[in-house]
């Protein structure tokens, strides 16, 4: 027997760069994806409720989660107080039906939204449903050079938050245990960022199965404990040739993935 868990799997709209926002939606309709997460950047579209609604409506394909806009491109997106952009992250997912807003802990340079980070984020997980996932990271690093460039720290389980998100392709730049991350995530583990990696100083976000990250590991994992969260892929396409290709790099990645969420009932964990 085969146990399939509660697990949407969504595209994110990242993984279509450079193409649109638009794009994503439609190219996850076409494969058969169960949502999307949308990553809030520099597309007007991303950053548009009522165009995202419009677009969910027309595709069929329900936005599962936000990616608030924490990248160093997106500094002056929805504000350029980080505070006010996850007060309008978590305003999107509630009026989008999201129940996940994705956010990275603060650039160590952003010195005093660092120091109350950890304590905000629980403030605003309070005042809402929507679940607040904070998503490891890794150190920057250059020639033999580290540069710890997130605070409190990229590692995000040596902090106390109600719920994380794990990134296989940031645990492969980190050169980080993937598994004994979840571990120490435990029933935290709200969301998943599904890519692969070889470890290399740049976040690479591989296809699932092309790096030497436990991706398989982790979504037999998920399946044998009834994951309900939502897994999400997130990988770079930025060097395909066509639009073919590209798509044809994310139905290999949502087929993946739906292999690895089925678990044998007799390798899931007995009640």
């Amino acid at each position: 027997m085969v146990r399939v868990p509660d697990a949407k799997v969504a595209l994110s709209t990242a993984s279509v760069y450079p193409e649109s926002t638009a794009t994503a939606f439609e190219i996850a309709a076409r494969l058969g994806y169960d949502g999307v997460e949308v990553m809030v950047w520099t597309d007007p579209v991303s950053q548009d409720i009522e165009a995202l609604r419009r677009l969910s409506d027309y595709h069929q394909v329900p936005i599962l989660a936000v990616h608030a806009p924490c990248l160093l491109i997106t500094q002056r997106v929805w504000s350029t107080d980080p505070w006010v952009k996850l007060q309008r992250a978590r305003a999107a997912a509630e009026k989008l039906g999201a129940t996940t807003v994705v956010v990275h802990p603060p650039f160590r340079w952003q010195r005093n939204y660092a120091r109350d980070f950890v304590t905000g984020i629980w403030r605003m997980a309070d005042e809402t449903d929507v679940r607040f996932a904070v998503e490891n990271m890794y150190p920057w690093r250059y020639r033999d050079r580290e540069l710890l460039a997130y605070a409190p720290d990229w590692d995000v389980t040596n902090d106390d938050y109600r719920h994380f998100t794990v990134d296989l392709s940031h645990t492969a730049t980190a050169r980080a245990d993937g598994l004994a991350m979840v571990d120490r995530m435990g029933d935290r583990l709200a969301h998943v960022h599904l890519a692969d990696g070889k470890g290399s100083n740049k976040d690479e976000h591989l296809v699932p199965g092309r790096g030497d990250q436990p991706c398989a590991e982790l979504l037999e994992r998920l399946a044998g404990s009834g994951f309900g969260g939502h897994v999400v892929i997130e990988v770079n396409t930025r060097r395909a040739m066509s639009t073919a290709e590209r798509e044809a790099d994310l139905a290999e990645a949502l087929a993946f993935t739906r292999l690895h969420l089925a678990a044998s009932t007799e390798r899931a964990p007995r009640a």
